[in-house]
C-alpha cells in the first residue's frame, strides 16, 4: 500500500513529503522510499502564517483563509510527489500546528491547519488527518507521535543490549527512548525555534536560519544569559510533557532580554541559543543513559550544534536516520506515511508511554477520496520494520536495504 504523508513542523518553513509503499509480512513490514523531498512555502502564505503564530494576534476570518490556502499549498506539494513517484493510495496529513493548547502541564487542545479536502480532491484518494486530537481526547499530550517509528528502527540495536535514543531536532527538540519496558519520548524544548526567530527578525542569514552554523562559530556564549534561559520551569517539568512555539518564540527571546538588563550582540545571541539547545538535548540524554543517539531534523545541519551535542555526550555513538535508510529531512513525513497505515489497517498508532493518553488509540480522521471509501482491514500490529532507500542513479535505479527489528 503506497502512502503519502506530509508535515510542515514547528519551523513552519515548508512541506516536507515522502512516499512510502509498506508491505507486511511475517509481522515484518517493508517500507520502500519512493520520493523524498521538501518544499518551501511561498512567501506571501509563510509571511501570513508567521503573523498569526505566538506571540501575535490574529482573527478568526484570517485562520479560515490559511485553512484554505495551507490546504491547498499541501495539495500542490502532493500532487507534484506523485508526479515523481507514481500512484499512492492514500495520503497522511499533519497539517501545519498553529496553537498547542497546554495548561498547567496537561494538554487540553491543539489545531492543525491544512483543510485535507483540497487534497483528497485534488488527487481522488483518501487523507487521513488531524492525528492529534484523539491521543489528546485520551488524556494525552498529542505529541510526540514519531515514537511510533523510532520504537521500529530503534528495537534491533535494544535486542542487542544498547539502550537507544532518536532525537529529532525541528523547530522543537524531542526524543524517544528505546531499552528494557515502554518507550519514553517528549519535548525536551527548543531546537531551532529560537535560533530561527532571531535569525529572521534580524536578518542575520537570507535563508532565515544559521547556515552550516555559520552565526553561532562566530559568536560567543553569554553565560548569564545562557543560565538564566536554563532555568525556564519548562526544563523541570517531568515526562510526558510538549512545548511548541506558544512557549518559545521571539516574543520569548526578548523577554529574556529585557530580564537581562544587558546589551547582547547578534552573534552572541545566536550562539547562546545554541548552547541552550545543546545543553538542554545532552542533559536529556545522558539521564536517560542510552549508548546510541540517531538523529534527525534540519538541527543536524548545523555542525556547531551537533558538535556542543556530542561534547555533552562522551562515549556516547551518534549518528542520523540515514544508516537506517530515512533520509534525516524527511524522516517526520515518513512516520506520518506509517501513521497513515497504521489508521487505514485499524491500527493505533499513538504510544501512550510517550504521550500519557490513558491507552492505545486509532489516529485521525478520514476524508474520502472521489470513490467509495474501501478500507484495507485490520492486520497484526508490525514487531519489526525494514526500509529500502531508493536512490536513483542514471541509468538504472538501485536499493539500499536496512533491517531494524
Amino acid at each position: 500500500m503506497r502512502l503519502l504523508g506530509m508535515i510542515s513542523g514547528t519551523s513552519h518553513d515548508g512541506v516536507d513529503v515522502a512516499v512510502v509503499d509498506f508491505a507486511l509480512s511475517d509481522e515484518v513490514l517493508t517500507a520502500t522510499v519512493l520520493h523524498g523531498d521538501s518544499t518551501p512555502y511561498p512567501d506571501r502564505l509563510r509571511a501570513e502564517l508567521v503573523a498569526t503564530m505566538p506571540p501575535y494576534a490574529t482573527s478568526i476570518d484570517e485562520v479560515c483563509r490559511l485553512d484554505t490556502r495551507i490546504g491547498q499549498h499541501f495539495a500542490n506539494v502532493a500532487a507534484t510527489a506523485v508526479e515523481a513517484s507514481g500512484p499512492i493510495d492514500a495520503v497522511c496529513s499533519h497539517g501545519q500546528t498553529v496553537y498547542h493548547w497546554v495548561v498547567d502541564d496537561a494538554c487540553l487542545g491543539t489545531l492543525q491547519l491544512g483543510q485535507p479536502a483540497w487534497i483528497a480532491e485534488r488527487l481522488g484518494v483518501p487523507v487521513v488527518a488531524d492525528v492529534r486530537a484523539r491521543d489528546i481526547a485520551a488524556g494525552g499530550h498529542g505529541a510526540p507521535l514519531v515514537p511510533l517509528l523510532d520504537s521500529l528502527l530503534l528495537a534491533g540495536l535494544v535486542e542487542r543490549g544498547t539502550a537507544a535514543a532518536a532525537l529529532n531536532l525541528g523547530g522543537i527538540a524531542n526524543m524517544t527512548v528505546v531499552g528494557d519496558g515502554d518507550p519514553l519520548a517528549y519535548d525536551i524544548g527548543p531546537a531551532n525555534a529560537l535560533i530561527d526567530s532571531v535569525v529572521q527578525e534580524r536578518d542575520l542569514d537570507p535563508a532565515g536560519y544559521d547556515t552550516g552554523g555559520r552565526i553561532a562559530r562566530s559568536g560567543t556564549v553569554h553565560e548569564r544569559l545562557l543560565a538564566q534561559l536554563l532555568a525556564d520551569p519548562y526544563y523541570a517539568q517531568a515526562p510526558p510533557k510538549s512545548t511548541g512555539k506558544e512557549l518559545f518564540h521571539a516574543g520569548y527571546v526578548a523577554e529574556q532580554l529585557g530580564r537581562l538588563r544587558e546589551d547582547v550582540s547578534d552573534v552572541d545571541l545566536v550562539a547562546t541559543l545554541t548552547r541552550l539547545t545543546a545543553d538542554v538535548v545532552s542533559r536529556d540524554l545522558r539521564r536517560a543513559g542510552v549508548g546510541k543517539v540517531v538523529a534527525a531534523g534540519g538541527g543536524v545541519e548545523n555542525p556547531v550544534l551537533m558538535g556542543w551535542i556530542a561534547d555533552g555526550l562522551p562515549g556516547v555513538e551518534i549518528g542520523t536516520t540515514q544508516e537506517f535508510g530515512i533520509a534525516p529531512e524527511i524522516k517526520e513525513a515518513f512516520a506520518f506515511a506509517l501513521i497513515g497505515w497504521f489508521t487505514l489497517h485499524g491500527l493505533p498508532a499513538n504510544v501512550p508511554s510517550a504521550t500519557g493518553s490513558s491507552g492505545p488509540r486509532l489516529l485521525g480522521s478520514i476524508t474520502p477520496g472521489r470513490g467509495p471509501l474501501t478500507l484495507p482491514g485490520t492486520v497484526p500490529t508490525p514487531r519489526a520494520l525494514t526500509v529500502r532507500a531508493l536512490t536513483v542513479q542514471a541509468p538504472t535505479v538501485q536499493a539500499s536495504e536496512v533491517r531494524a527489528s
